[in-house]
């Protein structure tokens, strides 16, 4: 039955929509085990039950009608159940039920299992026969693959709407990607593909090479100003960092070795768009390729570039868009130039169905503010055109046809949020605190200069976690220690004299440099964080002392190390970073040790808390990658990103201890993982005794208006009822319930997800 298995499966992976699907399904399985039936229930999500939506054997008129409750005839135990039901003889079964309008009275030998995608029984698959016969392991065996198999193709029409027909009215479907950029919008779709596709370029000969070689010259002079005039103009909102991107689009055009290739090709008597077009798809095909996130987002960016550039050769002008006052934009893979093309007064949101949290396009919106969803793989982009949808940048979800419950509650979201923009002046000045006075430091994680502006707008009273990875991201070679100093000292003047902490390079895991590659099997088990840069001193010195060297006068630096698991590297990094503070006061400049803090990210660390914290000048949970690591979860794996829970209690009592055994050693503790900037998840951080919340600066007004809400002693009464509970779902429902109670419902972000 192996190769009957392959040969439905392949089928089905070719079939034009969900009725081919469930049509060859129920063809295939009756000929292939021999049964007079083959019927497929599915599940209808507004009413509960399950329909009977193909079937050969049956009566045709029964599709679409007979519907069966959870634990209703065999069907509907198959469902509670979630298991196979083999039966000799159905009618004798307590739980068989007869339905006419099916003629299956005919039928007496019953086998049926159940389509289960991520725990949720979508349908029952079930095959029946005349005679009596109990089906045999092999057969169950088979049927039980086809149903794993068949699972994910009904999961992926059920969330696309492709189900509508059960109910026959369109409904919402909602999609999961990555967070890129904070925020909700509720906005128009608005598609965007290339206007120029490489892979359709005709092979063709050119008679006149240096006509040729002219054309292609000149149509790269044509591109580079097309994206230089892009990055004009949003140079009022992005800052020296972020127009640097556009800065790496023009560098690719001015590649010399690209440009070789090409005229080697013309004058091998190749037209110049073939030419350009067959050396541009080998790259892009080169970087597809390879298994670093990184250099995949680059071979977005050369497929942009590709296009763009043959327009020119092709004399084309891109066409004018009509956008809507709402836009979001949504394409396979946008780039940042397609995204700054948009006039930024229309563009609300932006999605893409490929990408990482770390691409061009995923920095370019957190610059502009704007909320974003990277690789929503399974989001139908080509037929949702002008649909209604929500961004949630927050949790990384798209629903498309928002029905009305979800849309008043997003509104509510919107509305709460341009509430607190309007008052965020008033709320800036006010500092974080209890309503019974306990004092919070809020600070913010930056990693861009664009950063600065809103942080400091909504009253941030320093920098608990600057990624100085970014810059790092964004050149095709390590940054010079001057380089880095700049850059630096950017961060420290503007934030002056709020204390900033500067994360030393965190590389590896999801983020890897082009120039810089490390392959690993398992990247985020493997050589990432302090361990790199402790392999390599001297990336680690160089950037120390930039940091130290743009602290001079200002002495509002903290140093934080990334990823320690043990007593042996803080001291390994604490001798380095002493020792270039030597060598910088031998050199003449007068600056005094800063401290230097470590991050809790990892197992080991929380169960060294006490020693680390009296060798450490002040500790910062990375909740993130701690959750990650407790729950054995990858967020970014769509297969389990749905158990990886912030409020799960291991990872609540982990927290607990954390600040507690840092108390003991009088060091101070703090957190910069998404938790923090959860309102819910704030409340109970307070309570445990946390002293510095770091997080977004979009979060920080909706976590202070929180806590100026709520006395700290109603936080520990929270704090002990949620410690008590056994699951992440019921501590998640608490919490929201008691935010609602207060009347801060608008303001709660479950953070499951995150």
């Amino acid at each position: 039955m192996l190769g009957s298995l392959r040969s439905i499966v392949q089928e089905v992976n070719a079939a034009r929509d969900l009725p081919a699907v469930l049509d060859i399904i129920v063809r295939r399985v009756r000929d292939v085990m021999h049964t007079r039936v083959c019927s497929v229930y599915l599940r209808d999500k507004q009413s509960g039950q399950y329909v009977l939506m193909a079937t050969r054997g049956l009566n045709q008129d029964a599709v679409g009608q007979v519907r069966l409750a959870p634990g209703e005839g065999l069907v509907g135990n198959v469902v509670t159940r979630e298991e196979p039901i083999n039966l000799e003889q159905a009618e004798a079964h307590p739980a068989y039920q007869y339905f006419p309008a099916t003629g299956e009275e005919r039928f007496s030998a019953f086998l049926g299992t159940p389509i289960i995608h991520h725990r949720n029984v979508l349908g029952v698959l079930v095959v029946q026969q005349a005679e009596k016969r109990r089906f045999d392991e092999g057969e169950e065996a088979f049927l039980i693959t086809l149903s794993a198999q068949l699972a994910g193709v009904i999961a992926h029409a059920e969330a696309t709407g492709a189900l509508t027909v059960i109910g026959q009215q369109r409904r919402e479907a909602k999609f999961t990607g990555i967070a890129a950029s904070p925020g909700v919008a509720i906005g128009r779709v608005h598609i965007v593909a290339p206007q120029a596709n490489l892979a359709t370029v005709p092979f063709t000969c050119c008679t006149d090479v240096d006509a040729e070689l002219a054309l292609f010259h000149q149509a790269l002079v044509n591109a580079r100003e097309e994206i230089r005039a892009v990055g004009e103009r949003l140079k009022g909102e992005l800052n020296r960092e972020e127009r640097a991107l556009f800065d790496a689009y023009i560098s690719m055009l001015d590649d010399s070795s690209l440009a070789v290739e090409v005229c080697d090709r013309i004058r091998q008597r190749v037209s110049a768009p073939r030419a350009w077009a067959e050396v541009m798809l080998e790259h892009v095909r080169r970087f597809e390729a390879m298994s670093d996130s990184y250099f995949r987002d680059r071979a977005a960016d050369l497929g942009d570039l590709g296009a763009r550039v043959l327009m020119h050769l092709r004399e084309q002008q891109p066409s004018r868009q009509d956008y809507s006052e709402n836009t979001i934009l949504i394409g396979e893979e946008l780039t940042a130039a397609v995204l700054a093309e948009v006039p930024r007064e229309k563009l609300i949101g932006a999605v893409s169905v490929k990408g990482s949290g770390n691409s061009h396009v995923a920095i370019i919106a957190r610059a502009m503010g704007v909320p974003a969803v990277m690789g929503a793989q399974d989001l139908p982009y080509e037929t949702i055109d002008g649909a209604e949808i929500v961004v949630d940048g927050y949790r990384g979800e798209l629903h498309v046809h928002p029905g009305a419950e979800l849309r008043r509650r997003y509104d509510s979201i919107v509305a709460e949020e341009r509430e607190l923009a309007r008052n965020l002046d008033h709320m800036a000045s006010l500092p974080g605190e209890t309503a019974d006075g306990h004092r919070v430091r809020l600070w913010v994680n930056t990693g861009l200069m664009a950063d600065v502006v809103r942080s400091l707008e909504r009253g941030a009273e320093g920098v608990g976690l600057y990624r100085t990875e970014v810059p790092f991201l964004l050149r095709d070679r390590f940054p010079s220690e001057e380089e880095q100093r700049e850059i630096y000292r950017e961060q420290l003047e503007a934030f002056s004299p709020r204390p900033v902490t500067m994360r030393t390079l965190d590389i590896g895991g999801d983020k890897a440099l082009a120039y810089f590659p490390i392959e690993e099997t398992n990247p985020f088990l493997g050589w990432r964080g302090i361990r790199v840069t402790l392999d390599h001193p001297e990336i680690f010195l160089a950037q120390v002392r930039a940091m130290m060297k743009a602290s001079v006068g200002l002495d509002n630096l903290r140093i934080m190390l990334p990823m320690i698991s043990g007593l042996g590297e803080l001291e390994s990094a604490r001798k380095l970073v002493e020792r270039a503070h030597k060598e910088l006061r031998e050199e003449g400049y007068d600056i005094p040790m800063p401290p230097l803090g470590i991050m809790i990210e990892v197992p080991s660390a929380v169960y060294q808390v006490r020693e680390l914290a009296e060798h450490a000048d002040f500790i910062s949970v990375g909740s993130n990658d701690l959750t990650q690591y407790l729950l054995a979860v990858d967020r970014n794996n769509s297969r389990v990103a749905n158990i990886y829970h912030a409020l799960h209690p291991a990872v609540l009592r982990a927290l607990q201890e954390i600040v507690r055994a840092g108390h003991v050693a009088n060091t101070k503790v703090g957190i910069c993982g998404e938790l923090a900037g959860d309102p819910g998840g704030a409340l109970l951080l307070v309570a445990m005794g946390y002293d510095v919340l770091s997080m977004n600066a979009t979060n920080l007004p909706r976590v202070k208006a929180t806590l100026r809400a709520v006395r700290k002693a109603d936080m520990e009464k929270l704090l002990q009822q949620v410690l008590g509970m056994q699951c992440a779902e019921e501590i998640e429902e608490t919490v929201r319930t008691y935010l609602k109670r207060i009347g801060l419902k608008a303001l709660l972000q479950p953070v499951s997800g995150q």
